[in-house]
């Protein structure tokens, strides 16, 4: 093979020594395909090879050459004509889930994920011109534009350069490429790395990036536990000598009584448990009865700290079956389903295993007769809520504090509830890709948000047999969502959504990313830091010691571990549940997603999910000379516009020239943290009072000033504060025709619907 070094603005390819067409060439610098022409000129000086924007190659069995080599490239195993199983799993054609999001389907109906844009056009590209299809003028043309839609792409600029690639059908018999809706990126979701087979030198590759990893991010873990034990020493001084001049140093805590009240409960209920067992041992009854109560515990006794949500269900009267859902690119995640025993059978473990990866069916709404609604009589169905987790988090964190729990609460006031977990979790699996294979991992909260999330709200949906449901989300779960909404992703999301409650959004970041040891992670470099932290799971060292444990000496590390990353405190929380709300956490995550909220590129750079610093910027300073003309206005006795609600379509308009949402979006309603330094909510807030998104309607905005991150989801007076306000903005929100089909939920009797005021409308 001869390489043939073209000027700067040109590309290297490669020819063969004859100068003969090779099958496969790539740009040697982004390792992209290239179209190769032999000139038509010069012929008596021999052929020579040029990059061109377009070429014809006149023997056809060219194009069905590069596209055997192209799909080769992106599928799950090195193609072996004597492999059946490397047969079925290669590459056929990328399905376009958004503009942004393209999957592959391999030959036995897999799903291949994270594969970059300029790849799947091309091999949508060269599938058509193999099938003869998409020709201009009777020739199989074939452009060359790869290396500008990449530039395009890493510019922002958004669209494809060919015209006809950003037209659009409809037709079964359409080009794949006349399919394919014209991609638009953004500074904060750069383009996913690119793992082809597992080829021997990939595992090698693969290998080294784990073995690096594992001894650097153990270094770096090793790091933030000795600072935490190390900050903790002055506490610990502290609590010893208010010990020994006897004083009890928790009589500050501000639910000090009402901590003793249910400690001594908790004993009394462990004592009758045991009671109660012993007497019924010969009988073969295993339950408690509590006077007043219509739900039976089926569990009881002592504590004994472990990772699962039933038992803590079974422990108040409830229960909870799991449902396995596939995402659209193959992952399999879990939807735990949280029901009453007494009014409803679990469906069988066939009916809750994976479905097929295709979110929203054309049946998929059962006029609220589906399978789950078919069990209770008219009237008496439950209104659906999906609850979502946050950052290194399961469901689970929705279920610790027994009855004050948000997921119980809401199950016991009448919802149908729903716990959603993202991809990977505590068991990582896919339809095809195995643990070691970084295309496992390779994922962001973008394909959180545009994956899981409608994978998730689908299943539910399918399920119940509801138009819509409601949806609440803590910290990433609401970014997931906030990412998932805007109207360059996912936006007829929205359309499903009745209300998107999020508990402490995570939009903009607070104060602490400015910490040392996540300046540091913002400071590497992307390559740094896939040595560092490696290409599949982030820190796997944690989920081993959440295993090997036990469950009190693991709640106790994790509390000091994460209050010295994140500044939490457990002030609010029951001290005697503290353990247990660290059973459900961490789970697996990628280390791109880490990358992505901790590397110099996104989030921990930009400052927000969405927009960029420099726009944040521009919005400060107008938000500032806004404020400016207020007080002018005011100091001269005059009523400024903004305030008399004086403003006309213009002035809105220009507000949200840069919006992040359409009229698709739900409603929203939000329980902002005043006392969070991770993320700030308040910012979030001032972005819709100032009319910067037009078509975002709040229902409902509170800011608790006393409360942390974790305090919306884990305060002893969460119920009081977020819980109720909760379930009456999920009711009120509820599409008219649910209302009638619904039983009303505990202390909703008086909650009018909610109508959009005509400023809204307008």
């Amino acid at each position: 093979m001869t390489s043939f070094h073209l000027n700067h603005d040109q590309h290297c390819i490669f020819a063969r020594a004859d100068g003969s067409l090779p099958p496969l060439a790539r740009d040697k610098e982004t390792k992209m395909p290239v179209a190769l022409a032999v000139s038509p000129t010069g012929t008596d000086r021999g052929k020579y090879l040029e990059c061109v924007t377009r070429v014809e190659f006149s023997p056809e069995p060219q194009a069905a050459e590069l596209y055997t080599h192209h799909a080769a490239a992106l599928s799950l195993l090195p193609q072996d004509q004597n492999n059946p199983e490397a047969n079925a799993t290669k590459a056929v054609k990328a399905n376009f889930i958004t503009p942004r999001d393209p999957v592959l389907e391999t030959a036995n109906g897999g799903r291949l994920p994270a594969v970059p844009l300029a790849e799947a056009e091309m091999l949508n590209r060269y599938k058509d011109e193999a099938e003869h299809r998409g020709s201009r003028g009777g020739t199989h043309a074939i452009r060359a534009d790869t290396t500008e839609l990449v530039a395009a792409q890493d510019t922002g600029e958004g669209a494809l350069i060919d015209d006809q690639m950003s037209g659009q059908s409809v037709r079964a018999e359409a080009p794949l490429r006349a399919a394919i809706p014209p991609p638009k990126t953004h500074p904060l979701f750069p383009q996913l790395p690119l793992y082809g087979p597992s080829t021997r030198l990939r595992r090698l590759q693969s290998l080294g990036f784990q073995l690096s990893s594992t001894f650097l991010s153990l270094a770096f873990l090793g790091a933030i536990v000795l600072g935490s034990l190390f900050t903790s020493i002055p506490l610990l001084v502290r609590h010893l000598y208010m010990r020994f001049t006897f004083r009890n140093p928790d009589k500050h805590r501000p639910f000090y009584e009402e901590e003793k009240r249910r400690r001594k409960g908790r004993k009394d209920s462990a004592r009758a448990w045991k009671r109660q067992r012993r007497r019924h041992r010969n009988s073969g009854r295993n339950v408690l009865k509590t006077v007043g109560d219509e739900y039976e515990p089926t569990e009881g006794g002592k504590d004994p700290l472990i990772c699962d949500v039933g038992y803590y269900a079974r422990r108040v009267g409830l229960d909870v079956e799991e449902f396995s859902v596939q995402t659209e690119d193959g992952f399999i995640i879990e939807l735990w389903h949280v029901f009453n025993p007494e009014d409803y059978t679990p469906a069988s473990l066939t009916h809750r295993s994976q479905d097929e990866p295709i979110v929203f069916p054309k049946d998929y709404i059962k006029d609220s007769t589906g399978t789950l609604s078919q069990q209770y009589p008219s009237g008496k169905q439950k209104y659906p809520v999906l609850l979502v987790h946050g950052l290194l988090q399961s469901a689970g964190a929705y279920c610790t504090n027994d009855d004050d729990s948000l997921a119980f609460y809401l199950a016991k006031s009448g919802y149908d509830v729903w716990l959603g977990n993202n991809r990977c979790g505590f068991r990582p699996r896919h339809q095809m890709l195995s643990y070691n294979d970084p295309r496992m991992w390779n994922w962001n909260i973008r394909q959180m948000g545009v994956m899981d999330l409608p994978a998730l709200i689908s299943r539910v949906l399918s399920e119940t047999g509801f138009a819509k449901l409601g949806l609440v989300c803590h910290s990433q779960g609401t970014t997931e969502t906030f990412v998932a909404l805007a109207k360059e992703q996912r936006p007829d999301l929205g359309n499903k959504i009745s209300v998107f409650c999020a508990l402490a959004p995570a939009v903009y970041a607070g104060p602490l990313i400015g910490k040392m040891y996540f300046k540091f992670m913002r400071i590497i470099s992307p390559g740094m830091f896939r040595v560092m932290f490696g290409i599949h799971a982030f820190i796997p060292f944690m989920m081993l010691m959440h295993r090997w444990l036990p469950g009190s000496i693991y709640g106790a590390l994790g509390y000091r571990v994460f209050s010295f990353l994140f500044n939490w405190s457990d002030t609010r929380w029951e001290r005697d549940l503290r353990d247990r709300f660290f059973q459900f956490a961490p789970v697996y995550v990628s280390a791109e997603s880490m990358r992505w909220w901790l590397g110099r590129e996104c989030f921990a750079s930009q400052k927000c999910i969405l927009a960029t610093r420099e726009e944040g910027r521009r919005e400060e300073e107008e938000d500032e000379g806004e404020d400016t003309g207020v007080e002018a206005y005011f100091d001269n006795g005059k009523t400024h516009p903004s305030e008399e609600g004086g403003e006309g379509d213009e002035s809105r308009r220009w507000r949200g020239r840069n919006a992040w949402y359409d009229e698709q979006v739900p409603p929203f309603a939000l329980w902002v943290a005043g006392n969070d330094e991770l993320v700030d909510g308040r910012r979030l807030l001032r972005r819709f009072e100032r009319g910067r998104e037009p078509c975002v309607k709040v229902v409902h905005q509170k800011i608790i000033d006393e409360y942390e991150h974790l305090d919306v989801i884990w305060a002893m007076d969460m119920i009081e504060k977020v819980g109720q306000e909760v379930k009456e903005v999920l009711w009120k929100t509820a599409p008219e025709k649910a209302r009638e089909v619904c039983r009303v939920p505990e202390g909703c009797e008086e909650v009018d619907i909610w109508l959009e005021s005509p400023r809204a409308l307008a």
